[in-house]
């Protein structure tokens, strides 16, 4: 009879079980349809649709970037923080079941006070206000934003990749430009010297040769340090010792491989991890509110055991040893000096928080994408004029190069011709890796292109 009542009573507190603490309401965010940057155009014309892959058709950048996916460090580590929250997550799962268990102990015979025994034992918490829900609720929220973490990190690190191997590039064409012209700076050397050793041009021409040489020689060996570096930060990225990185084509090779689409639709954003991760992070928050208010209320907990009792051991498993027991229990609070209150308060406070830096997130992603739209835009026309700009000081060293070998003008001009072709085509090729990496950062900004 008595288990009846215990069992008819576990019944209505599981049917009048409630819980406590708000529900989850989406903050509503101020999303435009398009970006400033860009016009309405077909759904099918979205750069949603289109795979970073497919915009840079380089073999090696694809083999660094898997190769980054498999070894990247920073990649484990947070896939190991993924399997921390996945255990954490368990063991609350496991805490709205029945905890089964067993005890024995053995006594002396004559201490009747304290038989030996042998036990089954069930203990189980009723989720009756729904704390221990709600901390499941919020685990399984920082388990997903756990994996958003993830995925952020593994976008950084393809932008990263991508970014570095085109600055790798874009030094492999400085070195390039820089051994051409120091070749073509030895040879008008050679010729200057020439002409001073029978008379025909002053000291000052040959000093002013021998200077432009030597700066271009001193050029080069900065960018060969350059591309060291670059070299061993992509094999850093990849999780490999210091060496020789695979290259693909060249920079100037990809330009048209990067026409993107016009249009752009705001809602795109939803793809970034950090904009999912922070609103993870606030769905969380908000469950421990309800953690907070149903730790205000009593908790009520199934008791019971049953087993064997007997203080002479060779007795021990005769029916007459066999007992059992169940009870119910319920525990709380009269008075705490409002702690319970002040808890409520606190998750309520950082629930707010949790809220607000996902609006940031969230504004700072809008942000981002306009920046990485008027990059693109701007480094190609910048790109368009520096073209128009090198291809004008070919013609002025052309013409410079004619008009002092009849005679008409002094080295420095032809000089000043060689200085400004040398500048020009240099900001040429970061300009083409400077496109390059703003298709990266817009990519990034989008939260698209790379998922895994």
């Amino acid at each position: 009879m008595k288990n009846k009542l215990i069992f008819g009573f576990v019944v209505m507190l599981l049917l009048a079980s409630c819980k406590v603490g708000p529900s989850y309401n989406r903050p509503n965010l101020d999303t435009p349809n398009l970006f400033l940057n860009t016009k309405q155009q077909s759904e099918n014309e979205s750069v949603a649709n289109i795979k970073w892959f497919s915009l840079f058709n380089d073999p090696a950048l694809t083999a660094l970037i898997q190769k980054g996916i498999e070894n990247n460090y920073d990649l484990k580590i947070a896939l190991t923080r993924l399997d921390q929250a996945k255990a954490v997550l368990g063991i609350t799962k496991a805490n709205l079941l029945p905890s089964l268990g067993y005890s024995a102990t053995v006594n002396r015979p004559e201490s009747f006070s304290n038989p030996s025994t042998a036990f089954g034992t069930l203990n189980w918490e009723l989720d009756f206000f729904g704390k221990i829900r709600s901390e499941k609720g919020a685990l399984q929220n920082e388990l997903l934003a756990t994996d958003e973490a993830r995925k952020a990190v593994l976008s950084e690190l393809v932008a990263q990749i991508a970014s570095t191997y085109f600055n790798l590039r874009d030094f492999d064409n400085r070195l390039r430009i820089t051994q051409r012209t120091v070749e073509s700076r030895k040879a008008s050397y050679d010729i200057v010297v020439k002409r001073f050793e029978k008379g025909y041009v002053s000291e000052l021409d040959k000093v002013q040769i021998e200077q432009q040489v030597a700066l271009a020689e001193g050029t080069l060996q900065q960018i060969i340090r350059e591309i060291t570096y670059l070299e061993n930060a992509l094999q850093l990225l990849t999780a490999q010792v210091p060496g020789i990185i695979n290259r693909g084509p060249d920079n100037s090779g990809l330009i048209e491989n990067l026409e993107l689409p016009s249009s752009i639709p705001a809602n795109l954003l939803e793809n970034r991890p950090d904009v999912k991760k922070a609103e993870l992070a606030y769905k969380a928050a908000v469950d421990r509110i309800g953690v907070a208010k149903a730790m205000q209320y009593p908790s009520f907990n199934i008791l019971a055991f049953a087993g064997y009792a007997q203080s002479d051991l060779s007795k021990m498993f005769e029916p007459s040893s066999f007992t059992k027991n169940a009870a119910a229990s319920i525990t709380g609070n009269v008075f705490a000096f409002g702690k319970n209150k002040r808890r409520v308060a606190l998750y309520k406070s950082l629930a707010t928080e949790a809220e607000l830096q996902f609006r940031k997130t969230f504004l700072t992603a809008l942000t981002e994408v306009e920046n990485a739209l008027v990059q693109l835009k701007t480094f190609k026309a910048e790109w368009v004029a520096a073209d128009k700009q090198t291809r004008a000081a070919q013609q002025y060293l052309k013409l410079s190069q004619a008009r002092y070998e009849a005679g008409y003008v002094s080295y420095l001009e032809v000089l000043d011709a060689e200085r400004s072709l040398f500048s020009s085509e240099l900001n040429r090729s970061y300009l083409t890796q400077q496109k390059q990496i703003a298709t990266v950062q817009l990519y990034k900004a989008l939260g698209g292109g790379w998922q895994n």
